[in-house]
């Protein structure tokens, strides 16, 4: 913690400066991460960040799994970017931001990964909160020979656009919503189905309950179900804390792979847990977006799951429906899920071994059920 104090202290008085001079500066500190002692460099040339990074974004003088990822995927536009409010600046030291902050000219740019070929029934693989698509790279192949498969990285994720808030997106559920439903027209035809984990599951409900007729089937895994589980833990709602927020969202291993791994019984590789942590290291644009999605899930997201609940129990609701709920969830607790499950009519699943992220603890078991979900409903 001392450390992290230091590097801190380090980036405030960097951030403190023009920014030309900020970026100019070499600050030649090393930060061992706290999972098998490699290290990663705060002295990042330009390009890689924005000039308002924790950590600059070196890690690596090497390949790494971040860049294996980002070469199979391909960037999708959808959604336009609103208003023109100027150059976006951080909201403590009213620095023009880099590139990485900045919203794109006119639609905004999500990344996407593809398994299968496009002739197969789409399925599109739905992070949650805070994930990324990389969470399915175990899934995607067990569905590949039979489906289209995309997982995508949400607005504020991984390699998608990260907008300053205020400055052309909000970060609101709302919003994410409506972002939602333009991505999957621009991804998908007439049939498809839907697997979303965790946080994100009332937004894509609110997307379903509108075109249901879109809809083979929908597999939700550990959302939101009941009132209890509207709170969000410690480890996410420290984002949205006022000031402390604003600190803890530019810290890379806080904000990335600290808090995925304190939802489960997580034994993460460093090599996967740098993939999580690289946003947060090469750009403050992925902070800032975890400050400002925090903020909004405390704000909406017990309604948001209160409707969820009504749409998913009303009779009106025709999609085929299965939750598979990873037990050993830290964040959610599995107390009551049944009785959800039975009063709703929708299967459940159960992973005894799985945490709330169940596509990165389980991934390849959770692939085997999601196949085989798909093919009985067929």
């Amino acid at each position: 913690m001392a450390v992290l104090t230091a590097v801190s202290a380090l980036c405030s008085l960097t951030r403190s400066l023009p920014l030309p001079l900020a970026r100019s500066r070499k600050l030649g500190f090393r930060c061992r991460s706290s999972f098998g002692g490699n290290e990663y460099l705060v002295d990042a040339p330009e390009s890689a960040g924005d000039g308002f990074s924790f950590s600059g974004g070196k890690y690596s003088d090497g390949p790494s799994r971040s860049d294996e990822w980002f070469a199979q995927g391909k960037m999708v536009k959808a959604y336009p970017v609103y208003g023109g409010k100027g150059k976006a600046k951080d909201p403590i030291f009213g620095l023009t931001l880099g590139s990485g902050s900045q919203s794109s000219s006119d639609v905004f740019r999500w990344f996407c990964v593809e398994a299968g070929s496009s002739s197969n029934p789409p399925v599109i693989l739905i992070h949650g909160f805070p994930s990324q698509s990389y969470s399915y790279r175990k899934v995607l192949p067990a569905l590949s020979e039979d489906y289209h498969a995309i997982a995508f990285d949400w607005l504020g994720f991984g390699f998608s656009d990260k907008p300053q808030p205020k400055y052309g997106f909000d970060y609101t559920l709302d919003e994410y919503a409506s972002a939602f439903e333009s991505l999957v027209s621009a991804l998908a035809g007439d049939k498809f189905s839907l697997v979303v984990q965790g946080y994100f599951a009332p937004v894509v409900i609110k997307y379903a309950s509108c075109h249901q007729d879109k809809l083979s089937d929908l597999i939700l895994i550990n959302p939101p179900l009941m009132e209890k589980h509207t709170k969000l833990p410690s480890s996410l709602a420290l984002f949205s804390n006022f000031l402390l927020g604003e600190v803890f969202s530019q810290d890379p291993l806080r904000a990335s792979d600290k808090a995925l791994t304190s939802s489960g019984p997580y034994m993460m590789k460093e090599e996967d847990a740098m993939v999580y942590r690289r946003p947060y290291l090469t750009s403050g644009s992925s902070g800032f977006a975890l400050n400002a999605i925090s903020k909004a899930m405390k704000k909406d997201l017990k309604a948001y799951v209160e409707a969820m609940r009504t749409t998913l129990a009303s009779e009106t609701w025709k999609i085929r429906t299965t939750i598979c709920w990873g037990v050993r969830d830290r964040w959610l607790s599995y107390d009551g899920v049944e009785e959800v499950c039975k009063a709703s009519n929708h299967k459940l699943v159960e992973l005894p071994m799985a945490g709330h992220h169940v596509q990165e603890d389980s991934g390849e078991e959770l692939g085997k059920i999601i196949s085989q979900i798909l093919r009985k409903n067929k």
